[in-house]
Protein backbone atom coordinates (compact mmCIF):
# COMPACT_ATOMS: atom_id res chain seq x y z
CA UNK A 1 0.00 0.00 0.00
CA UNK A 2 1.41 3.44 -0.91
CA UNK A 3 2.62 5.46 2.09
CA UNK A 4 -0.02 8.13 1.63
CA UNK A 5 -2.76 5.48 1.90
CA UNK A 6 -1.58 3.74 5.03
CA UNK A 7 -3.99 3.75 7.98
CA UNK A 8 -3.07 4.98 11.42
CA UNK A 9 -2.52 2.17 13.91
CA UNK A 10 -4.84 2.32 16.95
CA UNK A 11 -2.03 1.16 19.20
CA UNK A 12 -0.53 4.62 19.92
CA UNK A 13 -3.99 5.93 20.78
CA UNK A 14 -4.58 3.02 23.15
CA UNK A 15 -1.17 3.54 24.75
CA UNK A 16 -1.94 7.25 25.19
CA UNK A 17 -5.31 6.45 26.75
CA UNK A 18 -3.69 3.98 29.11
CA UNK A 19 -1.03 6.52 30.16
CA UNK A 20 -3.79 9.06 30.79
CA UNK A 21 -5.71 6.56 32.93
CA UNK A 22 -2.58 5.76 34.90
CA UNK A 23 -1.97 9.43 35.52
CA UNK A 24 -5.55 9.84 36.74
CA UNK A 25 -5.21 6.83 39.00
CA UNK A 26 -1.94 8.07 40.41
CA UNK A 27 -3.53 11.42 41.18
CA UNK A 28 -6.38 9.72 42.97
CA UNK A 29 -4.23 7.30 44.97
CA UNK A 30 -0.91 8.90 45.83
CA UNK A 31 -0.80 12.60 45.07
CA UNK A 32 -4.03 13.16 46.93
CA UNK A 33 -2.20 13.09 50.24
CA UNK A 34 -0.91 16.55 49.42
CA UNK A 35 -4.37 17.90 48.63
CA UNK A 36 -6.13 17.43 51.94
CA UNK A 37 -7.67 20.58 53.34
CA UNK A 38 -8.30 21.86 56.79
CA UNK A 39 -11.77 22.54 58.16
CA UNK A 40 -13.28 25.95 57.76
CA UNK A 41 -13.89 26.40 61.46
CA UNK A 42 -17.49 27.50 60.85
CA UNK A 43 -20.26 26.02 62.95
CA UNK A 44 -22.55 23.66 61.07
CA UNK A 45 -25.96 25.31 60.62
CA UNK A 46 -27.82 22.02 60.25
CA UNK A 47 -29.48 20.20 63.13
CA UNK A 48 -28.40 16.80 64.43
CA UNK A 49 -30.52 13.75 63.51
CA UNK A 50 -33.75 13.29 65.43
CA UNK A 51 -34.35 10.25 67.62
CA UNK A 52 -36.23 7.51 65.77
CA UNK A 53 -37.47 4.07 66.89
CA UNK A 54 -35.45 0.95 66.17
CA UNK A 55 -36.19 -0.76 62.89
CA UNK A 56 -39.16 -3.11 63.01
CA UNK A 57 -42.18 -3.71 60.75
CA UNK A 58 -44.36 -1.61 63.05
CA UNK A 59 -41.95 1.35 63.18
CA UNK A 60 -41.09 1.91 59.51
CA UNK A 61 -43.90 4.36 58.79
CA UNK A 62 -43.02 6.37 61.91
CA UNK A 63 -39.37 6.51 60.84
CA UNK A 64 -40.26 7.57 57.31
CA UNK A 65 -42.50 10.35 58.68
CA UNK A 66 -39.90 11.55 61.22
CA UNK A 67 -37.13 11.72 58.65
CA UNK A 68 -39.38 13.55 56.20
CA UNK A 69 -39.96 16.21 58.85
CA UNK A 70 -36.20 16.42 59.38
CA UNK A 71 -35.66 16.91 55.67
CA UNK A 72 -38.25 19.69 55.67
CA UNK A 73 -36.42 21.44 58.51
CA UNK A 74 -33.07 21.02 56.79
CA UNK A 75 -34.55 22.51 53.61
CA UNK A 76 -35.59 25.60 55.58
CA UNK A 77 -32.05 25.88 56.89
CA UNK A 78 -30.58 25.51 53.41
CA UNK A 79 -32.83 28.30 52.15
CA UNK A 80 -31.92 30.50 55.11
CA UNK A 81 -28.15 30.13 54.69
CA UNK A 82 -28.22 30.19 50.89
CA UNK A 83 -26.99 26.61 50.40
CA UNK A 84 -28.24 26.26 46.83
CA UNK A 85 -26.96 22.75 46.05
CA UNK A 86 -28.31 21.36 49.30
CA UNK A 87 -31.64 23.14 48.76
CA UNK A 88 -32.09 21.49 45.36
CA UNK A 89 -31.18 18.06 46.72
CA UNK A 90 -33.51 18.29 49.70
CA UNK A 91 -36.36 19.55 47.56
CA UNK A 92 -35.98 16.39 45.47
CA UNK A 93 -35.97 14.26 48.64
CA UNK A 94 -39.44 15.60 49.46
CA UNK A 95 -41.01 14.46 46.22
CA UNK A 96 -44.08 12.24 46.76
CA UNK A 97 -43.31 8.59 47.37
CA UNK A 98 -39.72 8.97 48.54
CA UNK A 99 -38.95 7.32 51.90
CA UNK A 100 -35.88 7.73 54.07
CA UNK A 101 -34.93 5.57 57.04
CA UNK A 102 -32.09 7.83 58.14
CA UNK A 103 -31.11 11.43 57.51
CA UNK A 104 -28.27 13.57 58.83
CA UNK A 105 -27.72 16.94 57.11
CA UNK A 106 -24.58 17.89 59.02
CA UNK A 107 -21.30 18.18 57.18
CA UNK A 108 -21.35 16.40 53.82
CA UNK A 109 -24.46 14.55 54.96
CA UNK A 110 -25.80 11.00 55.24
CA UNK A 111 -29.06 9.47 54.09
CA UNK A 112 -30.63 6.03 53.65
CA UNK A 113 -33.47 5.73 51.13
CA UNK A 114 -35.71 2.71 50.52
CA UNK A 115 -37.19 1.91 47.10
CA UNK A 116 -39.79 -0.85 47.19
CA UNK A 117 -41.47 -2.68 50.08
CA UNK A 118 -38.87 -3.54 52.70
CA UNK A 119 -41.27 -5.63 54.78
CA UNK A 120 -42.47 -7.91 51.97
CA UNK A 121 -39.40 -8.20 49.76
CA UNK A 122 -37.83 -11.60 49.19
CA UNK A 123 -34.55 -9.85 48.37
CA UNK A 124 -33.07 -6.61 49.68
CA UNK A 125 -30.24 -4.99 47.71
CA UNK A 126 -28.13 -2.45 49.60
CA UNK A 127 -26.18 -0.09 47.36
CA UNK A 128 -23.05 1.20 49.14
CA UNK A 129 -21.49 4.18 47.30
CA UNK A 130 -17.90 5.35 47.18
CA UNK A 131 -15.89 8.53 47.52
CA UNK A 132 -17.27 12.01 46.87
CA UNK A 133 -20.82 10.97 47.74
CA UNK A 134 -22.70 13.70 49.60
CA UNK A 135 -26.30 14.73 50.18
CA UNK A 136 -25.98 17.22 47.33
CA UNK A 137 -24.77 14.39 45.05
CA UNK A 138 -27.25 11.80 46.32
CA UNK A 139 -29.36 11.93 43.14
CA UNK A 140 -27.38 13.86 40.54
CA UNK A 141 -23.75 14.04 39.50
CA UNK A 142 -23.09 15.66 36.16
CA UNK A 143 -25.12 13.96 33.44
CA UNK A 144 -25.01 10.51 35.03
CA UNK A 145 -27.74 10.14 37.66
CA UNK A 146 -27.12 6.38 37.79
CA UNK A 147 -23.67 7.07 39.29
CA UNK A 148 -25.30 8.34 42.52
CA UNK A 149 -26.86 6.32 45.37
CA UNK A 150 -30.42 7.46 44.67
CA UNK A 151 -30.17 7.28 40.89
CA UNK A 152 -28.30 4.00 40.97
CA UNK A 153 -30.80 2.38 43.32
CA UNK A 154 -33.65 3.42 41.05
CA UNK A 155 -31.78 2.06 38.02
CA UNK A 156 -31.44 -1.36 39.70
CA UNK A 157 -35.09 -1.36 40.77
CA UNK A 158 -36.29 -0.38 37.30
CA UNK A 159 -34.10 -3.04 35.69
CA UNK A 160 -35.61 -5.64 38.03
CA UNK A 161 -39.11 -4.40 37.20
CA UNK A 162 -38.34 -4.76 33.48
CA UNK A 163 -37.72 -8.46 34.09
CA UNK A 164 -40.80 -8.95 36.25
CA UNK A 165 -43.56 -6.52 37.33
CA UNK A 166 -43.31 -8.02 40.84
CA UNK A 167 -39.60 -8.76 41.33
CA UNK A 168 -39.87 -9.19 45.10
CA UNK A 169 -37.00 -6.73 45.50
CA UNK A 170 -36.40 -3.68 47.68
CA UNK A 171 -33.36 -1.52 46.94
CA UNK A 172 -31.69 0.65 49.56
CA UNK A 173 -29.52 3.65 48.66
CA UNK A 174 -27.22 3.50 51.68
CA UNK A 175 -25.18 6.64 52.31
CA UNK A 176 -24.80 5.67 55.94
CA UNK A 177 -21.20 6.76 56.43
CA UNK A 178 -19.01 9.79 55.88
CA UNK A 179 -17.70 9.01 52.40
CA UNK A 180 -14.18 10.36 51.84
CA UNK A 181 -13.18 12.81 49.16
CA UNK A 182 -11.30 11.31 46.22
CA UNK A 183 -8.61 13.93 46.61
CA UNK A 184 -7.78 13.16 50.22
CA UNK A 185 -5.56 10.82 52.18
CA UNK A 186 -8.68 9.09 53.51
CA UNK A 187 -9.07 7.06 50.30
CA UNK A 188 -5.69 5.41 50.93
CA UNK A 189 -6.72 3.79 54.20
CA UNK A 190 -9.64 1.80 55.60
CA UNK A 191 -10.34 4.25 58.46
CA UNK A 192 -13.52 5.74 56.96
CA UNK A 193 -14.54 2.27 55.81
CA UNK A 194 -14.18 0.83 59.31
CA UNK A 195 -16.57 3.46 60.67
CA UNK A 196 -18.96 2.78 57.82
CA UNK A 197 -18.73 -0.98 58.35
CA UNK A 198 -20.06 -0.68 61.89
CA UNK A 199 -23.05 1.26 60.58
CA UNK A 200 -23.58 -1.14 57.69
CA UNK A 201 -23.63 -4.16 60.00
CA UNK A 202 -26.13 -2.35 62.23
CA UNK A 203 -28.30 -1.62 59.21
CA UNK A 204 -28.22 -5.25 58.03
CA UNK A 205 -29.29 -6.23 61.54
CA UNK A 206 -32.17 -3.77 61.21
CA UNK A 207 -33.19 -5.33 57.90
CA UNK A 208 -33.22 -8.72 59.64
CA UNK A 209 -35.52 -7.30 62.33
CA UNK A 210 -37.88 -5.86 59.72
CA UNK A 211 -37.86 -8.87 57.38
CA UNK A 212 -36.09 -11.96 58.76
CA UNK A 213 -37.09 -14.02 55.72
CA UNK A 214 -35.41 -11.78 53.13
CA UNK A 215 -31.92 -12.40 51.81
CA UNK A 216 -29.56 -9.49 51.23
CA UNK A 217 -27.25 -8.57 48.38
CA UNK A 218 -24.62 -5.85 48.82
CA UNK A 219 -23.76 -3.77 45.74
CA UNK A 220 -20.50 -2.05 46.65
CA UNK A 221 -19.02 0.59 44.35
CA UNK A 222 -15.50 1.97 44.51
CA UNK A 223 -14.55 2.90 48.11
CA UNK A 224 -17.91 1.45 49.13
CA UNK A 225 -16.36 -1.96 48.46
CA UNK A 226 -13.89 -1.22 51.26
CA UNK A 227 -16.85 -0.56 53.57
CA UNK A 228 -18.44 -3.87 52.54
CA UNK A 229 -15.15 -5.67 52.94
CA UNK A 230 -14.63 -4.35 56.44
CA UNK A 231 -18.21 -5.23 57.38
CA UNK A 232 -17.85 -8.77 56.04
CA UNK A 233 -14.50 -9.36 57.75
CA UNK A 234 -15.90 -8.56 61.17
CA UNK A 235 -19.59 -9.41 60.82
CA UNK A 236 -19.78 -12.70 58.97
CA UNK A 237 -20.49 -14.78 62.08
CA UNK A 238 -23.56 -12.85 63.24
CA UNK A 239 -27.04 -14.26 62.61
CA UNK A 240 -28.19 -11.14 60.80
CA UNK A 241 -25.15 -11.10 58.53
CA UNK A 242 -25.94 -14.65 57.40
CA UNK A 243 -28.82 -13.07 55.45
CA UNK A 244 -26.15 -11.61 53.15
CA UNK A 245 -25.94 -14.09 50.27
CA UNK A 246 -24.10 -11.92 47.71
CA UNK A 247 -21.40 -9.25 47.88
CA UNK A 248 -20.69 -7.50 44.56
CA UNK A 249 -17.53 -5.38 44.34
CA UNK A 250 -17.35 -3.14 41.28
CA UNK A 251 -14.91 -0.40 40.37
CA UNK A 252 -13.12 -1.52 43.52
CA UNK A 253 -9.70 -0.32 44.73
CA UNK A 254 -9.54 -3.33 47.09
CA UNK A 255 -11.24 -4.46 50.26
CA UNK A 256 -8.27 -4.92 52.67
CA UNK A 257 -9.00 -8.68 52.52
CA UNK A 258 -6.38 -10.87 50.87
CA UNK A 259 -8.92 -13.19 49.28
CA UNK A 260 -12.63 -13.51 48.58
CA UNK A 261 -12.79 -16.46 50.95
CA UNK A 262 -12.07 -14.12 53.86
CA UNK A 263 -15.20 -12.14 53.00
CA UNK A 264 -17.57 -14.86 51.98
CA UNK A 265 -18.80 -16.82 54.97
CA UNK A 266 -21.82 -18.27 53.17
CA UNK A 267 -22.02 -15.40 50.66
CA UNK A 268 -21.03 -15.40 47.02
CA UNK A 269 -18.40 -12.75 46.33
CA UNK A 270 -18.55 -11.11 42.90
CA UNK A 271 -16.20 -8.62 41.26
CA UNK A 272 -16.35 -6.61 38.05
CA UNK A 273 -14.56 -3.75 36.35
CA UNK A 274 -15.46 -1.88 33.19
CA UNK A 275 -12.80 -1.95 30.50
CA UNK A 276 -12.32 1.85 30.64
CA UNK A 277 -12.41 2.22 34.44
CA UNK A 278 -9.25 4.01 35.61
CA UNK A 279 -9.36 1.98 38.83
CA UNK A 280 -7.48 -0.73 36.94
CA UNK A 281 -4.29 1.28 37.31
CA UNK A 282 -4.51 2.03 41.03
CA UNK A 283 -1.73 0.22 42.93
CA UNK A 284 -3.34 -2.77 44.66
CA UNK A 285 -1.10 -3.02 47.70
CA UNK A 286 -1.39 -2.81 51.46
CA UNK A 287 1.52 -1.94 53.75
CA UNK A 288 1.52 -0.49 57.27
CA UNK A 289 -2.15 0.42 56.98
CA UNK A 290 -1.78 2.21 53.63
CA UNK A 291 -3.41 0.81 50.51
CA UNK A 292 -6.43 -1.44 50.24
CA UNK A 293 -5.02 -4.79 49.23
CA UNK A 294 -5.38 -7.10 46.23
CA UNK A 295 -7.38 -6.35 43.12
CA UNK A 296 -10.81 -8.04 43.52
CA UNK A 297 -10.96 -8.96 39.80
CA UNK A 298 -7.55 -10.66 39.88
CA UNK A 299 -7.45 -14.43 39.54
CA UNK A 300 -5.67 -14.82 42.86
CA UNK A 301 -8.39 -13.02 44.81
CA UNK A 302 -10.90 -15.71 43.95
CA UNK A 303 -14.10 -13.72 43.39
CA UNK A 304 -16.65 -14.60 40.72
CA UNK A 305 -15.74 -12.10 37.99
CA UNK A 306 -18.76 -10.86 36.03
CA UNK A 307 -18.98 -9.04 32.72
CA UNK A 308 -18.95 -5.32 33.52
CA UNK A 309 -18.94 -4.13 29.92
CA UNK A 310 -16.96 -1.27 28.44
CA UNK A 311 -17.98 1.56 30.74
CA UNK A 312 -15.91 3.77 32.99
CA UNK A 313 -15.84 4.25 36.74
CA UNK A 314 -19.23 5.98 36.87
CA UNK A 315 -21.07 3.81 34.35
CA UNK A 316 -21.82 0.53 36.14
CA UNK A 317 -25.53 1.23 36.63
CA UNK A 318 -26.11 2.96 33.30
CA UNK A 319 -29.39 1.85 31.68
CA UNK A 320 -28.87 -0.82 29.04
CA UNK A 321 -25.38 -1.76 30.22
CA UNK A 322 -24.11 -5.29 30.77
CA UNK A 323 -22.97 -4.29 34.24
CA UNK A 324 -26.46 -3.09 35.26
CA UNK A 325 -28.02 -6.34 34.01
CA UNK A 326 -25.51 -8.44 35.93
CA UNK A 327 -25.65 -6.38 39.11
CA UNK A 328 -29.44 -6.55 39.06
CA UNK A 329 -29.31 -10.33 38.70
CA UNK A 330 -26.90 -10.41 41.66
CA UNK A 331 -29.32 -8.21 43.60
CA UNK A 332 -32.11 -10.66 42.78
CA UNK A 333 -30.00 -13.65 43.82
CA UNK A 334 -30.08 -15.07 40.28
CA UNK A 335 -26.50 -16.35 40.24
CA UNK A 336 -27.01 -18.57 37.17
CA UNK A 337 -28.14 -15.58 35.09
CA UNK A 338 -24.96 -13.56 35.71
CA UNK A 339 -22.67 -13.57 32.69
CA UNK A 340 -18.97 -14.07 33.43
CA UNK A 341 -16.25 -11.88 32.00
Amino acid sequence: MPPHLTTTSPRPARRHARRLRRATAATASIGVVMLTTAGTGHADPYAAPVAVPKMAPSTLDARYAAERRSIEEALKTAEKVGDTDRRKALGAFLQPGRRFLYFDPRGRGRAIEVIGDLTRARRVAVLVPGADTTLSAFDKRGGKPWSTPGGGARAVYQQARSQSPQPGLAVVAWLGYAAPKTFSSDVLTAERAAEGAVRLRTFVKGVHQVNPGASVGLLCHSYGSVVCGQAALSGSKSAAWRQVTDIALYGSPGTTAWSASRLSGSARVWAGRGSTDWMEDVPHVRFLGLGLGPDPVSTGFGARVFDAGHGGHSDYLAPGSASLRNLTDIALGRASAVTPE
